[in-house]
């Protein structure tokens, strides 16, 4: 009876399958499919591989082995492996630190496929004795898992908010060649989400607010002092957090002294009188308002955020305040 060697009806998610049977008869029918490749291997080593197709297996098709088994014709012993060459989704999902060391948790999806089967099977199968799907799936989710880890780390906080798209296509170059060293292309990744913890999620409100981290990172001075503040004897209720403002306050930069219109006729446009008030910059202050939830653009004075849903606090004089405050942290206004 002629020994055939298949992959029969292999399941969508399935990368590899090794035939159970080591001993080769010379003569033996190997049917290969489209998308699929046959190695040959003995030893740990890798000798002949065939694509799709239907051969009958002899001296001439695998000549590598047959030198190895010295020309004789009897059956040999051999391991043949079936790699799929199709495209496989992934998902991943993890947590990691920023820039910053914000703790940040991220989730998505990536798609890859074998494109070097000999290095494949070289550095992932053979190099990590994983002979079946699940336990190369599971290698190949790990080894994406700790390059995202890795890259991601090096991004603000900011950036992972705000830029995400960016951030997805930046990491996939990264990770492409450290799947190129498996034999694997990352034919492309996709970052569905990320999330932090609620202080860094209102630190990161008022960094994108301010767009200053320092003046962030120097609110935790203020809060501590205002704290101290608050219990020096005398002090009411909320002193430490009134002054809060002037703590976060910027230096100010020396004004400039007006310079009188020297020339005669029609000011030049762009003059500005300095006798008159200036109004310029009121309108694009009040478009800078971001949702302290999901960090996205909100409309001036909106309630709820139209991409969260989350209400948006405010304090009497229209400045948005975090979740659960009790002052403003703008006005030091009480919040009711």
């Amino acid at each position: 009876m002629v020994q055939v060697i298949e992959w029969v009806n292999p399941g969508e998610d399935e990368i590899i399958w090794r035939y159970p049977n080591e001993v080769i008869k010379w003569g033996a029918q190997l049917i290969v499919h489209e998308y699929e490749v046959a190695v040959f291997m003995r030893d740990g080593k890798i000798y002949d591989v065939l694509g799709p197709g239907r051969h009958t297996l002899t001296t001439q098709n695998l000549p590598l082995l047959y030198r190895l088994v010295g020309g004789s014709n009897s059956p040999f012993k051999a391991t043949v492996i079936f790699v799929s060459m199709k495209q496989f989704q992934g998902r991943y999902g993890g947590e990691t630190q920023t820039r910053e060391l914000a703790p940040v948790k991220y989730y998505g999806v990536y798609w890859f496929k074998v494109a070097d089967p000999v290095l494949f099977i070289t550095e992932v199968v053979g190099g990590q004795s994983l002979y079946d799907t699940s336990d190369v799936t599971k290698f190949i989710r790990a080894y994406f898992n700790e390059g995202m880890m890795k890259h991601l780390s090096a991004y603000s906080i900011v950036d992972l908010f705000q830029n995400l798209d960016m951030v997805s296509t930046q990491v996939k170059v990264k990770l492409m060649e450290d799947f190129r060293r498996l034999g694997l292309e990352l034919v492309d990744v996709k970052i569905e989400g990320v999330n932090t913890t609620d202080e860094w999620r209102q630190r990161l409100f008022w960094i994108m607010q301010t767009g200053n981290a320092q003046a962030v990172m120097q609110m935790d001075t203020a809060k501590q002092v205002a704290a101290e503040l608050g219990k020096s004897e005398g002090a009411g209720l909320g002193t430490g957090m009134v002054i809060m403002p002037q703590l976060l306050q910027q230096p100010a930069q020396p004004a400039q002294p007006a310079q009188p219109y020297a020339g005669g006729g029609v000011p030049p446009a762009g003059y500005q009188n300095p006798q008159q008030p200036a109004q310029q910059a009121a309108p694009a202050a009040q478009q800078q308002e971001i949702c302290p939830y999901c960090g996205k653009p909100i409309p001036p004075g909106a309630r709820f955020c139209p991409y969260c849903g989350h209400e948006i606090k405010r304090c009497p004089n229209g400045h948005i305040v975090p979740e659960g405050a009790k002052f403003c942290p703008v006005c030091g206004a009480k919040i009711e």
